[in-house]
């Protein structure tokens, strides 16, 4: 088995490097994390957006549009779901979803049993068109990680669930220090 070459130096070796040079106290080296996830999640935006907009939507419109697909028949959420599980305000919810029951993606519905509550659903035309971006977005992401073996991506996504968990006993920390 060939042994991959190490990467040549890029933008965050060099800023490490003039940090260390101006200020050699300083521990920047958070920053070699930190400063590529920043420019990997930079590039990584840019590629979804190119997907989405070739389908003529928006990565919020997608937010939304997946989680009701993935909830399964009949394929219906209640506003309130729809807020939760797409990490947005009732009032960002309401805006995506006025823009897609506009565009025939989704429909609306008052409960039944309950007049404050309402449902979304997708339409026929909006499950066919998330079930075309989805192929793509997820063929597009299996792209953009050709670079890395199986193992290379499995042992990632295992570290970045740890970083995600030192991220929130981050924040926990410090909403009980403040």
């Amino acid at each position: 088995m060939a042994r991959r070459r190490s990467p040549a130096p890029d933008a965050v070796d060099l800023i490490l490097e003039q940090w260390a040079r101006q200020d050699p106290e300083l521990d920047a080296s958070a920053m070699a994390v930190f400063g590529r996830l920043h420019r990997s999640f930079l590039r990584y935006q840019a590629q979804l957006a190119r997907v989405f907009e070739e389908h003529g939507i928006t990565m919020a419109a997608f937010d939304v549009l997946a989680a009701l697909r993935r909830s399964g028949p009949p394929f219906r959420q209640t506003m309130g779901d729809l807020a939760g599980i797409t990490l947005v305000t009732s009032g960002g919810i309401t805006q995506r979803v006025d823009r897609l029951e506009s565009a025939g993606l989704v429909a609306r519905e008052k409960d039944a049993h309950d007049g404050r509550v309402v449902h979304v659903q997708l339409t026929d035309e909006g499950r066919a068109l998330i079930d075309r971006v989805t192929r793509a977005h997820f063929a597009n992401e299996k792209e953009m990680l050709a670079g890395l073996g199986e193992t290379e991506q499995r042992q990632l996504a295992k570290l970045l669930r740890l970083l995600e968990r030192s991220l929130e006993d981050s924040e926990v920390r410090s909403a009980s220090s403040a």
